[in-house]
């Protein structure tokens, strides 16, 4: 089991690992891992996957010692920056160029109709199949129109995806802007306005739901003059079209459009070099492995092809079109699945392909994002949690939104964060933080569900990212210490003791100042100090029952004290009421 009585072996382990398998790497009999790991208080079957941190804590129990893959090189990762650069100079060279399909971004807010717009020319139903329908990922399609080829990519349109907007029309060379003609201008169209003017990126606005019979066309052109998109009605250089994606009724000019200026820019890529695609978004499948979804900014990928992304590496063992059909190869400006990596890169993060001596030693490993990171002032109480996420855009999204919630009074702290299912190390970051975990769009482990249940540890988990913000704001509400207000509203002296028992005594008394109430609270006082507390829970002016007796005034009441008042204390009275929490 080891090289030599003072030397552990050393066994490298995946990010990620069966039992069995684990087991085969150890070199040991699988039931002897598992008698491990039940001592370790984790209930895994050989078929089931546990994560690094776990499966190193047990090799090292066993007398291993585990390491992980080697890093790739900073010098070896092409950037999104970098790749934008190569993509400049390929075409500004002219050299082994071919024609590529236009890739366009569809942008603008939220239930303006861009999905409903993607689903139409694809015919295909998606507006429907995200949770709350809102679109939560970027998707990448193809479609073609007389013979020729153009890819979308269809971005979130909620105020929580401004990151993964901005990213699909980085990548894009043509954006059509969406607007509802009964909605006009709102507040990321203005954004998404302003980041095509500052990129100088290609704009055809789309005029959507003219069907509506609020719908006001003029209105949106004069909003859009004064966002400075001119359009060629009004002397500018923009293209328009007047749609309704919900009736296919315009949708043919739209496409005809895209493929003129298609032709105008005759957008041009070397599919004959090694293939360059960006990462739209990516996830860890519990069947498939890493699955990424790109797409190919310049070159050609193909199956068989050793691969780095951003900090992870792999294989390509299938690529997939936008049909899910299985091909060979990638061309420019194709939107396809990898599969192979051995990890879930980072939305953002370029394809690239290695050569020989990359391969041999590109062993990147990524592993889950694992920070204290607060987002209130030092001295405030905080709410720990840990976050995880189907793809990284995701992630963002979610902290992005938080960051929005009042933190004045309690601080959000993110334990840890990372892509992928919830597995049991996250259950133990969670235990060792006393922290709620959080998924969104994820599934916690077999395993880790049985370590959260034996340890306490709560897990939530949601599929529309502001069910999941609306449940921390209830939590960091219910963190908060609960307030009472206190308000003094008079004094009353003691003056004779009617009846006295165990936690109540009868009394009579004159009001000095302000007035005294029916269900009061009141500090007993003897001299200058307080000898006790209770409450008025009778009061009796004349031998008949009222609910407060004003300055002057004598009254009989009923003290619920355990304190034995006596002739001449003073009682001073005042009310609490809770205070409504707010975290502002």
């Amino acid at each position: 089991m080891t090289d030599s009585p003072h030397t552990p072996q050393s066994v490298a382990i995946p990010d990620t690992v069966t039992v069995k398998r684990f087991a085969e790497i150890l070199g040991l009999p699988v039931t002897t891992v598992i008698a491990e790991l039940m001592k370790n208080q984790i209930m895994a079957t050989i078929n089931e996957e546990i994560d690094y941190e776990t499966a190193s804590i047990i090799a090292e129990d066993l007398g291993y010692a585990p390491q992980p893959d080697v890093s790739v090189h900073d010098e070896d990762i092409i950037t999104l920056e970098k790749l934008l650069t190569i993509c400049a100079k390929e075409r500004e060279s002219g050299k082994n160029l071919r024609p590529r399909p236009p890739i366009v971004t569809v942008l603008g807010h939220v239930d303006h109709g861009k999905t409903t717009l993607l689903d139409t020319i694809r015919k295909a139903s998606v507006a429907a199949s995200e949770a709350g329908g809102i679109t939560q990922h970027i998707s990448a399609y193809q479609v073609k129109k007389r013979g020729k080829t153009i890819t979308f990519i269809d971005t979130p349109g909620h105020a929580a995806f401004a990151a993964m907007r901005e990213r699909g029309a980085s990548i894009a060379d043509i954006a059509i802007l969406i607007v509802a003609a009964d909605d006009g201008i709102r507040p990321q169209t203005e954004e998404v306005i302003s980041y095509l003017n500052d990129k100088n990126i290609t704009t055809i606005v789309a005029i959507n739901k003219i069907d509506k019979p609020s719908a006001n066309v003029a209105k949106v052109k004069k909003e859009l003059a004064e966002h400075d998109v001119l359009i060629e009605e009004w002397g500018g250089k923009v293209i328009a079209h007047e749609i309704s994606a919900k009736n296919n009724t315009g949708i043919s000019e739209l496409l005809d459009s895209i493929l003129l200026l298609a032709d105008v820019e005759d957008y041009r890529a070397d599919d004959k070099r090694d293939g360059l695609a960006v990462v739209l978004e990516a996830h860890m499948d519990p069947k498939k492995g890493a699955v990424a979804t790109a797409v190919v900014k310049t070159g050609t990928l193909k199956v068989g092809q050793d691969v780095n992304a951003g900090t992870t590496h792999g294989r390509i063992r299938r690529i997939e079109d936008h049909t899910g059909r299985s091909i060979d190869a990638a061309p420019p400006s194709a939107a396809v699945t990898i599969y192979g990596l051995n990890d879930a890169p980072q939305v953002n993060d370029v394809i690239q392909v290695m050569s020989g001596k990359q391969a041999a030693r590109a062993k990147a490993q990524r592993s889950t994002v694992s920070h204290t990171l607060s987002t209130g002032d030092d001295d405030l109480p905080r709410m720990p949690i840990v976050l995880k996420g189907d793809v990284q855009g995701s992630l963002e999204a979610v902290e992005q939104v938080c960051a929005t919630i009042p933190q004045k009074k309690i601080a959000l702290e993110y334990v840890s964060t990372g892509v992928g299912d919830i597995t049991e190390s996250d259950v133990k970051i969670a235990e060792s933080a006393n922290a709620t975990i959080y998924g969104f769009n994820v599934h916690a482990t077999s395993v880790a569900k049985r370590l959260a249940e034996d340890k306490g540890v709560k897990i939530k988990t949601f599929s529309i990212i502001y069910e999941l913000v609306d449940d921390i704001t209830k939590e960091l509400l219910a963190h908060i210490p609960d307030e009472i207000r206190r308000t003094d509203i008079g004094t009353l002296e003691v003056r004779g003791i009617f009846r006295t028992e165990k936690d109540m005594m009868i009394i009579g008394g004159r009001v000095t100042q302000g007035h005294i109430a029916k269900g009061a609270k009141a500090r007993i006082l003897r001299g200058d100090k307080e000898v006790g507390t209770g409450e008025i829970t009778n009061l009796q002016q004349g031998k008949v029952s009222v609910g407060e007796v004003s300055t002057g005034n004598e009254c009989g009441l009923t003290c619920a004290t355990t304190t034995r008042i006596k002739k001449g204390d003073i009682l001073e009275l005042y009310t609490e009421e809770a205070v409504e929490k707010s975290l502002t």
